[in-house]
């Protein structure tokens, strides 16, 4: 079959979403048989028209046409799944499409794209919802698309990092020897929360005081997390890292004690997944997230991490003293996460279940 996935976002464009399809077309069965039609070149959208969205309708149809394509995978419900269900009804092609979280809840922010939305997820073969809560959201919402909404959750890739000479010299570059290494990963914005880890930093440093907490990314709340470290005197307590590569993020889940993201949902915008949460328990650490959005997908309370209230200071305190004390647990916990995310998360079998379905629907329909 002749596949093509249309997307905003692809590698090398980074986030979650771009990783998702990254690995779906690596890992898609028929090597040949997946194309992929991306706004990395600005070929889909025109800032420069009223309509600029009309631009993937001409694409998207040419493209069909040129290379005999048999289903749509549809990356964006907006814009992209207007130009599908026109494009279903000129070239006579089905097609299916993938929620996230975001896309979906801005989806409903009015009445016109809300509108727009149900008739874009009527005229799909398939929803496939990269979570439980945006699926179970989606049914609230059109009841009458239930039937078609499948969840698959992302996968995740790594491997257990062991101790090297690199690891060493990451520690003692930063003076970490005997310390208890608190890490989070991801943009700094205020939905991962990290913000709340600073918040209650001082309270947890009194029963740990050799816990250093590690933040690796930049984003548009970087000033008041550094803000937040001058007002805490946290100078010597907390090292904010930015434009690291992925070899080096590596070396510091080796090694961090414990990984955190308390993510939380603020007006509608929600950790879809947590593939971060995922890459964590691959290098055997316990981690701690948010209870919000699609996170209890990646975390299970108590099996593979712990889930905190994300908005609550001592909720979060609690549990980052309760893991820096206890060796054990956090063995316990990092170990349980590993086997997990290697038997559950696997890209390969996640990318066969679409394929599998998207197949089944060609050769019945």
């Amino acid at each position: 079959m002749k596949t093509l996935l249309l997307t905003l976002e692809y590698p090398p464009f980074k986030g979650g979403i771009a990783n998702y399809y990254g690995n779906l077309v690596k890992y898609w069965p028929e090597p040949d048989g997946i194309l992929v039609l991306n706004n990395n070149q600005g070929e889909l959208l025109s800032n420069r028209l009223p309509l600029g969205w009309l631009k993937v309708v001409f694409k998207l149809r040419q493209t069909v046409k040129a290379k005999n394509i048999n289903h749509l995978l549809v990356g964006q419900i907006l814009p992209l799944g207007t130009a599908a269900l026109i494009c279903s009804k000129f070239c006579q092609i089905k097609y299916s499409i993938f929620l996230h979280g975001l896309d979906f809840t801005c989806a409903l922010k009015s009445y016109r794209k809300k509108f727009i939305s149900q008739k874009i997820l009527n005229g799909a073969e398939i929803i496939i919802c990269a979570n439980s809560y945006v699926a179970d959201l989606l049914k609230q919402t059109f009841l009458k698309v239930a039937p078609k909404i499948i969840v698959v959750n992302p996968g995740a890739e790594g491997c257990k990092v062991q101790n090297t000479p690199k690891a060493a010299q990451l520690k003692e570059k930063f003076n970490l020897k005997d310390k208890i290494i608190l890490l989070s990963v991801g943009r700094l914005i205020k939905r991962k929360g990290f913000d709340l880890v600073l918040d209650c930093l001082p309270q947890v440093l009194k029963q740990v005081p050799n816990l250093v907490y590690v933040i690796i990314g930049d984003g548009e709340e970087r000033k008041n997390y550094e803000l937040r470290v001058m007002n805490y005197e946290l100078k010597n307590k907390v090292l904010i890292i930015n434009n690291m590569p992925d070899e080096e993020k590596n070396l510091w889940h080796s090694l961090c004690d414990i990984f955190v993201m308390p993510a939380r949902n603020i007006a509608g915008d929600f950790e879809g997944f947590g593939i971060v949460y995922l890459e964590a328990n691959l290098a055997g650490k316990p981690v701690i997230a948010g209870r919000s959005g699609g996170v209890s997908d990646a975390v299970i309370d108590g099996l593979n991490g712990l889930l905190v209230d994300p908005e609550n200071v001592n909720d979060l305190s609690k549990k980052i003293i309760r893991l820096a004390l206890d060796h054990e647990l956090r063995q316990k916990l990092g170990e349980q996460g590993r086997e997990r995310a290697l038997r559950e998360f696997n890209w390969q079998k996640q990318t066969e279940k679409i394929y599998n379905i998207i197949g089944h629907l060609l050769a019945t329909g």
